[in-house]
């Protein structure tokens, strides 16, 4: 069975795409499909390479029993257009960053997260500024969108 590889993307890799990493594959093993992924996150800058996530996206995904602390931060590589075959960003600047360095063949794997997962335009905000309550925010955001995304993932990977 071939693996489904996702890719989820945020500007530094520290706060909002290691905690959808961490949900999405939480979510995976509780459904018993990991087998069925390959799921990795970046960032579009490399601020943060080879650091872990920020210690508040640690503490938010650890109150939920998902543990994030063994990732370490990196940039995108042009390599990833390849090997993912779905690319979401967190929101419209980083979707514009990845537009502006993806092949033209890869264009078609770039997807807004919430657009892709429910349908909706909104951005999944950085909560790197702010406090305790941002990032609890942003993971019961990224969790409604990675359970509509569990389901569809096989469906929507294979048609593509």
């Amino acid at each position: 069975m071939d693996r489904h590889r996702i890719l989820f993307v945020c500007a530094g890799n520290i706060c909002r795409s290691p905690l959808a990493e961490g949900i999405f594959r939480h979510l995976a093993a509780e459904a018993r499909r990991s087998s069925e992924f390959e799921i990795d996150s970046a960032g579009t800058g490399g601020w943060h390479q080879g650091e872990r996530p920020d210690r508040r996206s640690i503490a938010a995904a650890a109150d939920h029993g998902v543990d994030i602390s063994g990732q370490r931060a990196r940039r995108i590589e042009v390599a990833d257009f390849d090997r993912f075959d779905l690319i979401l960003a967190m929101d419209q600047d980083n979707l514009k960053n990845l537009r502006k360095i993806a092949p033209a063949d890869a264009l078609g794997k770039l997807y807004l997260f919430n657009a892709f997962t429910l349908g909706s335009n909104k951005d999944i905000p950085d909560p790197y500024y702010g406090g305790h309550e941002d990032f609890e925010a942003v993971y019961t955001k990224l969790l409604a969108g990675c359970i509509a995304l569990l389901p569809m993932a096989g469906k929507a990977l294979r048609a593509s």
